[in-house]
């Protein structure tokens, strides 16, 4: 018996975070970008690898990123930060038809709205064949580099892209915690999970974990692509 349909009819804005939700969550990709937070934390600051490593976990933890802490506890400017983690090898992630046809056809505007930069979020759509089909993309230093899920950042993009009803948009994210405010401003919300195992980061900051009983996620998918197809 097929699953019934999702009612969608009054989603006019659609706002897709980026890394492990316009791609499948890939840990060899995404690794990439974790390996060289660290390397930058322990250069920064002058520590042993393993010591970065646990700073870095703490900062994303407390903070929501690394950059978020590191700019705050030791002042750090987060433009020499932001190009080096993001300049990773992007021959991981595989364009994917099915999902730039789902995208292209939605109705309304579309948007991207990451804790990465705006250029991170221009290469990776980019690579993805998925970039030109936006109205518009929010990076981290669009908020002052305050990250999600700080309320402040999601204030910030409604005051930029004022067109959106928050009622009648939709949000996608692979990370739990980045679901709460947007429930809470009236968005339907869908959480993007994966298999990959995410056991080495910190419970509250895994990508595409579970959700739990989290009573501000609205539904769950593995497949973004084919959840679009189903439900618009």
């Amino acid at each position: 018996m097929s699953t019934p349909k999702i009612n969608l009819s009054h989603i006019d804005s659609w706002i897709f975070d980026l890394d492990n939700t316009l791609y499948p969550a890939d840990v060899e990709f995404f690794s990439q970008i974790v390996t060289k937070i660290e390397q930058y934390v322990a250069r920064y600051l002058s520590l042993e690898p393993e010591a970065a490593l646990h700073l870095q976990k703490e900062y994303l933890t407390e903070y929501g990123t690394t950059l978020s802490g590191m700019m705050a506890v030791h002042g750090m400017d987060p433009a020499p930060f932001l190009d080096y983690v993001h300049d990773v090898d992007l021959a991981f992630l595989k364009p994917n038809p099915l999902l730039r046809e789902n995208i292209k056809s939605l109705p309304g505007q579309k948007y991207i709205f990451t804790n990465g930069s705006k250029g991170h979020a221009r290469n990776v759509a980019g690579h993805l064949k998925l970039f030109d089909l936006f109205d518009g993309h929010f990076g981290v230093e669009d908020t002052g580099y305050i990250p999600k899920p700080k309320a402040h950042a999601y204030d910030v993009f409604l005051s930029v892209f004022t067109d959106i009803d928050p009622k009648k948009a939709i949000f996608f994210e692979d990370n739990l915690r980045n679901l709460k405010v947007p429930k809470d401003l009236g968005m339907t919300t869908v959480l993007v999970v994966s298999d990959e195992d995410w056991s080495h980061e910190p419970e509250a900051a895994r990508p595409a974990a579970g959700a739990g009983e989290a009573d501000f996620v609205d539904y769950v998918t593995n497949d973004l692509a084919a959840w679009l197809g189903e439900n618009t």
